[in-house]
């Protein structure tokens, strides 16, 4: 059978997600052809030769409508006949477009593959996509969940209440987060991923100075009276701190068999080695790394001891201290260069964000086995297994 191997990986650097953001200037289309671009340069590939490009947003609609994904590779000067198609797993889009892109190597449906993502939250807000007024779910799901769905903040103190974690499990996490991003910046690390745009190289978001003592005196993010007469066990200790803000970013990797990579001369950073997706309850909605983790490594025929680097989506501080008590993991070997919390999490983007973070890592740590994991609304995960080659 044939394999899948990522022979190129790169991100731009990740703004605020506000209207005085570093890239809020970059209108999405421009953000997403760069890393295409950039892809294509730093790999010396024929574009012409790419045969397809699955890209995730989740925000589908004004400056990210009308597949984004097609517009963005003919902008980076793709030939008009390589395709594009947009995906959306919300969180995890770009990690679908990953997987997506894997699968048709592996089956032989493709040669030379893209995938990528990418989310302007400055320019194009989350919930766009949903007009005032209207219900995106409908009668059925009211039926079935008749208390209700919950936004993601609520399940993030959700998750914190079942698995008693402390406010102080939290900030400490966050301070870690950025503390390993600051220094995986001086030391260089992240050079081979980011490629600059428009005099911007560095992660906005990323605050070498943050401490216990700033975090411990932010408000809760998510207090909501009726929430909180509904849902007694919730103590508020979800704050902008310890969770994931927005941004704007896009990210692309380059996936190829290992028979086609040695045919053109292309050195494999990682082989896609097991994938897998899962659904759980919507109300604890990001808890799905849980079950996903277990059913990759499953298909995988490994063991959560075989795991050299991990990277879990840092949406909240609590999905990723749940993950880990469920799992068992070594949290030393989670997000070692920082993850969403001080990185940023531009929506579509952060799927393949994580994967070229994790591919880079994997080659400067001489890790043989990876797993990423991202949690996902509505209930949703994915997750995958890289192998050092």
């Amino acid at each position: 059978m044939r394999d899948a191997v990522i022979v190129e990986a790169v991100r731009t650097p990740i703004g605020k997600g506000k209207p005085n953001g570093s890239l809020a200037h970059v209108h999405p289309v421009e953000l997403l052809a760069h890393t295409l671009r950039t892809l294509v340069e730093r790999s010396g590939v024929d574009p012409a030769l790419i045969d397809d490009v699955v890209g995730g947003t989740v925000d589908q609609v004004g400056e990210q409508a009308m597949n984004t994904t097609r517009y963005a590779a003919l902008s980076a000067g793709f030939p008009e006949t390589v395709p594009a198609t947009t995906v959306d797993r919300q969180c995890g889009s770009s990690q679908q477009a990953v997987h997506f892109a894997a699968q048709g190597v592996i089956s032989g449906a493709y040669d030379l593959v893209v995938a990528c993502g990418v989310e302007s939250m400055s320019r194009v807000p989350m919930w766009s996509n949903v007009p005032p007024g209207k219900d995106p779910f409908g009668p059925g799901i009211a039926a079935r969940y008749p208390a209700g769905l919950v936004p993601q903040g609520i399940s993030a103190e959700l998750i914190s209440a079942k698995w008693s974690i402390t406010r102080e499990q939290m900030d400490s996490f966050a301070v870690s987060s950025h503390r390993k991003a600051a220094e995986a910046w001086r030391k260089g690390l992240f050079d081979a991923e980011v490629a600059p745009l428009d005099g911007v190289s560095r992660d906005e978001c990323v605050r070498p100075d943050s401490t216990l003592d700033v975090l411990a005196g932010l408000r809760p993010a998510y207090h909501d009276p009726a929430f909180a007469e509904r849902f007694p066990q919730i103590e508020w200790n979800v704050t902008a701190g310890n969770a994931s803000p927005i941004n704007d970013g896009a990210s692309a990797v380059l996936i190829t068999s290992g028979e086609t990579a040695a045919r053109l001369g292309l050195r494999p950073l990682a082989r896609l080695h097991s994938f897998a997706v899962t659904g759980s309850d919507p109300l604890l909605m990001l808890t799905g790394v849980i079950p996903a983790t277990e059913k990759v490594l499953r298909r995988a025929a490994l063991s959560l001891d075989d795991i050299d680097l991990f990277e879990v989506n840092e949406a909240f501080s609590s999905v990723v201290l749940s993950w880990a008590q469920e799992t068992g993991a070594d949290l030393d070997k989670v997000n070692v260069h920082g993850g969403a919390i001080a990185l940023g999490h531009p929506l579509g983007a952060s799927g393949t964000r994580l994967t070229t973070t994790l591919v880079h890592a994997m080659r400067e740590r001489g890790a043989r086995y990876a797993l990423q994991t991202m949690c996902e609304a509505g209930g949703l995960a994915n997750a995958m297994i890289l192998e050092g080659v």
